[in-house]
């Protein structure tokens, strides 16, 4: 079952629900190996094999699809709650032939707005990223996460032992820092 998220608007996407197409649209991206080398999995090798991933029912996270004002989808947006209440993980993946326009920064901003804000609202976000994959690493940096620690030999993947990086952003230190940014 696709849960139920809220569309998100940036001033140049629209982040939506989750859609049956969505995964044609992704499979240049996640069928590539190169673009799938920090995923915790292969490339996919089908639409369906995808679409099977994508809509996983027994996933308990919520994805968010970016997709630019001509409707093309640009990236995907996930976020998933923790066992401890009011943590959230998120991911972020940009279609390959999108890279480098700043997409994953403005959508992820957006994200994290999002999950700091509303009625319920997480006190900390976090992200578990591939110590090897410095271009996910400088966009966390970049929205304020802090590296919290560094998991040597973490992870068995496809594409052997991998070191994880864990990145945290709470909500405090958001705040105070959209706060600096409307000072200047």
């Amino acid at each position: 079952m696709i849960k139920p998220v809220t569309t998100l608007q940036t001033p140049r996407f629209t982040m939506r629900k989750l859609q049956r197409q969505d995964a044609a649209a992704l499979l240049p991206t996640l069928g590539d190996e190169a673009q799938c080398r920090y995923l915790s999995r292969p490339a996919f090798s089908s639409e369906e094999e995808l679409w099977s991933w994508l809509a996983d029912p027994s996933w308990t996270g919520r994805t968010w699809i970016a997709q630019d004002t001509d409707g093309q989808v640009v990236g995907r947006f996930v976020a998933v709650p923790q066992d401890e209440a009011g943590v959230e993980e998120i991911g972020y993946i940009t279609c390959a032939n999108q890279q480098g326009k700043g997409i994953a920064l403005e959508c992820t901003a957006a994200l994290i707005a999002h999950l700091f804000g509303g009625d319920k609202p997480a006190h900390r976000l976090k992200a578990e990223v591939d110590a090897d994959n410095v271009p996910s690493i400088r966009l966390l940096e970049r929205l304020g996460f802090v590296r919290e620690a560094l998991h040597l030999s973490y992870e068995e993947t496809h594409k052997g032992i991998c070191d994880v990086a864990i990145y945290t952003l709470s909500r405090e230190a958001y705040a105070a820092s959209a706060s600096q940014m409307r000072d200047t």
